[in-house]
């Protein structure tokens, strides 16, 4: 694969035009999320998305492994399917973590992608990689936008010099 800016837009296109999925499931994730740990956890709306999508892309060095990784996502297809989910699963991991941000957040962004996979079926028409893209996008931009409330205070272990 040779990435240029141009394919690096056309990728940024595509998460952007996700949104009528990948949105939903944020929200999905996020209610059953918010039910398991006990607490309330914002919506997201598709302008928030598109918002963040733009942000990550802006950001060139973080774009263009975003890009790749979304790129390779939505060709990946192993005959069979089985023998090649490991890959997919790694590759969604990773695009997770990597649209989540800074630690914690890249690790959270890793664990819900499994959980969000498992809530997300591609079309007989997609290849593989493709449910497994929308999954790591929900699960790394749940993360990067606002809305759990643990994100919306001071650190209790913030250390003051």
């Amino acid at each position: 694969m040779y990435l240029t800016a141009d394919r690096v837009v056309t990728e940024r296109n595509w998460v952007a035009d996700r949104a009528e999925t990948v949105v939903p499931l944020i929200n999905d994730v996020r209610d059953d999320l918010g039910d398991v740990f006990d607490t309330d956890v914002d919506h997201v709306t598709e302008a928030q998305y598109l918002e963040a999508v733009d942000d990550v892309f802006a950001d060139g060095d973080l774009g263009v492994n975003v890009a790749a990784m979304v790129a390779i996502l939505r060709e990946l297809d192993v005959e069979g399917d089985y023998p090649g989910f490991v890959v997919d699963e790694i590759l969604g991991r990773e695009l997770a973590a990597t649209v989540a941000g800074r630690q914690p957040l890249r690790t959270l962004g890793e664990a819900t992608f499994h959980y969000a996979d498992l809530q997300v079926h591609g079309e007989a028409d997609e290849n593989a990689g493709v449910d497994d893209c929308e999954a790591a996008l929900a699960a790394g931009f749940q993360e990067r936008l606002p809305g759990w409330n643990w994100t919306e205070r001071s650190s209790p272990f913030s250390v003051e010099r």
